[in-house]
């Protein structure tokens, strides 16, 4: 190929690219230009309360609570012997009401005993009646009187009482006041054969049935009383100071919508090491006393005290534990709060002056000194426009 032709061809070449630029830039040319956006200045629209101080009384629910006797006894024998059958049956589970015969120890040698002594003192009085006749006949009506009122198989009366010296060193010469106060001792024995119940309640654990031997001090069983039920509630320490004895509370069931009233009765003061809380103790109102099932769990609500001069807030709009956002020339200010009790979902504080905006929701992706606008009022702060080209 000649240099002409190789020459010609590339001439060519860049006369048709220069073309195709050429053409490419005036089809731009005529293309309209676009109106720019207008230059706008985003801010974030928070949600804030305004600060006013008012008294606030902040109820305190709490699960966990779990119902207990308000007595826990052991059925103790006082004496030993076989063990007989009282008015209900001896075994875990069984209901009694207070006054009835739980059981007996074996106790019939115990009485014959008690009753030959009696009759031994019988003799010893009708020796002596005559010459307290002739001695001391002021006394004689008295000590007649106490001789005819000696039954066999009831308790002995009280003896007439002596102020003259003579008659006590006669009746003590006799054997009289030694006897006396024997017999006394030997019925206070005999009772120790009978047991009955000291409350409405129930066995919980029976260690020995009807028909076994019990010695002296063993434990027949273990009984909770029925008719007086309490809630042991574990409240964590910072809310204990908002629980106060004699307040009124409600107890909720978590098995059913059923609410029944109570009373604090009773605070522990020492913290639970384990559960770094302390027992407060609810007592359940006697009519109410039957429907409460000791170990069973319960919520209870407690009123809560009066708080002057106090606001409350969302706990989500605290952060690190006492720090909150307000708003400041529609910039976020961090400010410290003094916190005066913390629920469930809200805190209660003041520390703030009167009328400041506190940011009152969560915020992410924030930090101090953010533009914002006050969720609401937004139609106030108008974004501001930069200028805006006119289309060709």
């Amino acid at each position: 190929m000649s240099w002409r032709k190789t020459t010609f061809i590339v001439v060519a070449l860049i006369v048709l690219l220069g073309g195709a630029a050429a053409l490419s830039k005036l089809f731009v040319s005529m293309k309209p230009e676009q109106p720019k956006r207008p230059d706008v200045e985003m801010k974030r629209s928070v949600k804030v309360e305004t600060v006013n101080y008012s008294e606030i009384t902040s109820p305190l629910s709490l699960p966990g609570g779990r119902a207990v006797s308000g007595s826990e006894v052991l059925l103790v024998a006082e004496a030993s012997g076989k063990i007989e059958p009282g008015a209900v049956v001896l075994r875990k589970g069984t209901s009694f009401k207070k006054g009835q015969l739980l059981a007996e120890i074996y106790k019939d040698e115990v009485e014959l005993a008690l009753k030959a002594r009696k009759a031994k003192f019988l003799t010893t009085m009708t020796s002596l009646l005559p010459d307290m006749k002739v001695d001391f006949p002021d006394q004689l009506n008295a000590y007649e009187t106490f001789f005819r009122a000696i039954d066999l198989d009831g308790e002995l009366p009280e003896m007439p009482v002596v102020k003259d010296e003579k008659l006590k060193v006669f009746l003590a010469s006799q054997g009289v006041l030694t006897e006396y106060y024997g017999i006394k001792q030997d019925e206070k024995k005999l009772k120790r054969h009978t047991l009955y119940a000291p409350f409405d309640g129930t066995f919980t654990q029976v260690n020995y049935e009807t028909g076994s031997y019990v010695n002296t001090g063993g434990q027949i069983a273990r009984m909770i009383r029925t008719d007086h039920v309490e809630i042991e509630v574990p409240v964590p320490n910072e809310d204990s100071e908002w629980i106060k004895i004699g307040d009124k509370v409600f107890i909720h069931s978590n098995l059913d919508d059923s609410q029944i009233t109570g009373k604090v009765v009773r605070k522990s003061n020492f913290v639970e090491a384990e559960t770094q809380s302390l027992s407060v103790f609810v007592q359940v109102g006697q009519a109410d006393s039957d429907k409460v099932l000791p170990g069973q769990i319960y919520e209870v609500t407690f009123p809560g005290q009066k708080i002057a001069d106090v606001m409350e807030i969302p706990r989500g709009a605290v952060f690190n534990s006492s720090t909150v956002y307000v708003v400041i020339d529609g910039e976020l200010k961090k400010r410290e709060i003094n916190v005066i009790k913390r629920n469930e979902t809200t805190l209660i504080f003041d520390g703030l002056p009167t009328g400041s905006k506190v940011v009152s929701e969560p915020l992410i992706n924030v930090k101090e000194n953010t533009p914002v606008n006050i969720l609401g009022e937004e139609g106030n702060n108008k974004p501001k426009h930069g200028n805006q080209a006119k289309p060709q």
